[in-house]
């Protein structure tokens, strides 16, 4: 009887070390820590005359500008059907699992999906264009949702819901703006309300918030109408804000329309927008509770496309900075343009194994990219001719593959 209690304890003891040791699966919007840098090797580093091999294509799956989410058994792709938004999954070769709509779609103007799929151990979370959060399991059956627009008796702006919710240990995270909670964190297993950040009386945007580790918080970093700020990840506290708009110091009219994810390093912070914004460099105290501004550069204001930081140097585009619809440059340490370029239009850029992928928006050109900070010394390029639209999807990279959308079509490339 004792020798049985001891081995029954003993299976009990692994089983728990081996859920505690367990890695989570996280997929979401730009890759790993939402940074637009996949952690890849091996790939190809220069593409065949017409580009990389299509290994296949998808289409039907509803209008959208979203990226897809690839895990390690699906692919989950957002689209808006008629007045709906709908969830897809298809399996790893293209082949479609199920679908369910999630939500009412934004109609209004550029009538695509914008939420791309944050996945979490078995989870997919999602934002509606009318402000659902959404629960969707793997099996595609809706666990949960709730409006947390009219929860909060917020209103999209000009263009629409396009933020993809942030995952922070067992709570999901949405900025929902307005009069009554800037963010607010939901129980990932039922939607319960875990916390709710103070208001600042600001519009919500389109940015998707980042997530960065520091002094031993977990703090989230975005923007928010006038203001820039950070949140405690753990009960919702504000940190610390700053007013953009007074040190943008802009005059004429400056469209608050923020899309762009900050980036973190070892401490410091880039904030960055289209529509003439200042990008910024700020740099946090060692309890993480204030910043200070390391520098400004007036010129560089990425519109949609994400930026990149590799070594020591920024890539991105220009919007209305002049010179305007430019690829560039910019200088970490000293935010310094190093050089700026014309390649089509302005547009997405992500990396993987040490190269860049850059994704124009108006004619959908592609090109593989050895990152340099003298110029813009492009490798390969190819052009997507398939489906409908702006080319506002931003590509994905997993385990050699990469993942192009746009309109109704996903096609999957081999790259390695």
């Amino acid at each position: 009887m004792k020798q049985s209690l001891i081995k029954s304890s003993s299976v009990l003891i692994f089983l728990f070390l081996f859920v505690i040791s367990g890695k989570s699966q996280l997929y979401e919007w730009r890759g790993p820590e939402r940074s637009g840098i996949y952690n890849e090797t091996g790939l190809l580093k220069k593409w065949p005359a017409g580009g990389p091999q299509l290994l296949w294509e998808a289409d039907k799956m509803g209008d959208g500008y979203s990226s897809p989410t690839v895990t390690d058994d699906a692919i989950y792709v957002t689209g808006r059907r008629d007045s709906s938004d709908i969830l897809t999954a298809l399996t790893l070769d293209g082949k479609k699992k199920w679908e369910v709509v999630y939500g009412k779609a934004w109609l209004a103007n550029h009538t695509g999906s914008r939420c791309t799929p944050t996945y979490y151990n078995g989870k997919i979370f999602l934002i509606s264009g009318s402000g659902d959060i959404v629960c969707v399991g793997s099996d595609g059956k809706i666990k949960w949702s709730k409006n947390h627009y009219r929860l909060y008796e917020s209103k999209p702006i000009q263009f629409g819901i396009s933020e993809s919710p942030l995952v922070a240990d067992n709570m999901v995270i949405a900025s929902p703006g307005g009069k009554k909670a800037s963010l607010v964190a939901f129980n990932i297993n039922d939607g319960k309300v875990m916390w709710e950040a103070e208001p600042l009386d600001q519009e919500p945007q389109y940015i998707n918030p980042k997530l960065i580790e520091y002094a031993g918080k977990k703090i989230i970093v975005t923007v928010m109408g006038t203001q820039i700020f950070a949140v405690n990840a753990k009960d919702g506290k504000i940190m610390w804000k700053l007013n953009y708009t007074g040190i943008n110091a802009a005059t004429g009219r400056v469209m608050k329309n923020h899309a762009m994810t900050p980036v973190f390093r070892d401490g410091n912070i880039l904030i960055a927008n289209g529509y003439n914004w200042v990008a910024l460099k700020l740099k946090l105290s060692a309890d993480g509770n204030s910043v200070s501004i390391v520098w400004e550069n007036r010129n560089f204001d990425p519109q949609l496309g994400g930026t990149v930081l590799l070594g020591n140097n920024i890539y991105g585009t220009t919007h209305m900075s002049k010179p305007v619809d430019m690829w560039t440059c910019v200088d970490w340490t000293t935010g310094k343009t190093l050089w700026t370029a014309k390649w089509y239009s302005r547009g997405s850029v992500i990396s993987a194994d040490g190269m860049l992928y850059l994704f124009e928006e108006k004619s959908g050109h592609v090109a593989l990219v050895r990152p340099d900070p003298s110029k813009l010394d492009i490798v390969s390029e190819f052009q997507i001719t398939k489906g409908e639209g702006p080319f506002w999807a931003h590509p994905v990279i997993n385990k050699g593959k990469l993942y192009i959308r746009h309109g109704e079509v996903l096609m999957v490339y081999q790259i390695k």
